[in-house]
């Protein structure tokens, strides 16, 4: 949470977008920011690998729609439908990756 914080925080700042437009487009750090959102979800939470892909990626489609809302009543940014499907679709191939690796690892007995 305090992650996510830091993302709308930092996101909210003014210029600070632009600045990060040098270094990587809105799709790369989108992708990057969710993604690690979502592998710190999956892994810290419990159930099957099902459940945790699925409170993962509904947590994710709730944060990003929390950073666009937020976005939207800033002068200098705006609320993109675009960025919550970015936000979505890294959540969705992160948590499936995350799945496949968790069920196949082996459990020391």
């Amino acid at each position: 949470m305090a992650l996510f914080a830091l993302i709308v925080i930092i996101g909210s700042i003014p210029g600070a977008r632009a600045d990060a437009a040098e270094v990587a487009s809105g799709v790369v750090l989108h992708s990057c920011a969710y993604a690690v959102l979502t592998f710190l979800i999956f892994t810290g939470s419990t159930g099957t690998p099902p459940q945790r892909a699925s409170k993962a990626v509904l947590t994710i489609a709730a944060m990003g729609f929390i950073d666009e809302a937020v976005q939207s009543f800033l002068p200098y940014r705006h609320g993109a439908f675009g960025d919550w499907m970015v936000d979505c679709s890294a959540a969705v191939i992160t948590s499936s990756l995350l799945w496949a690796l968790w069920t196949n690892r082996k459990v020391a007995t």
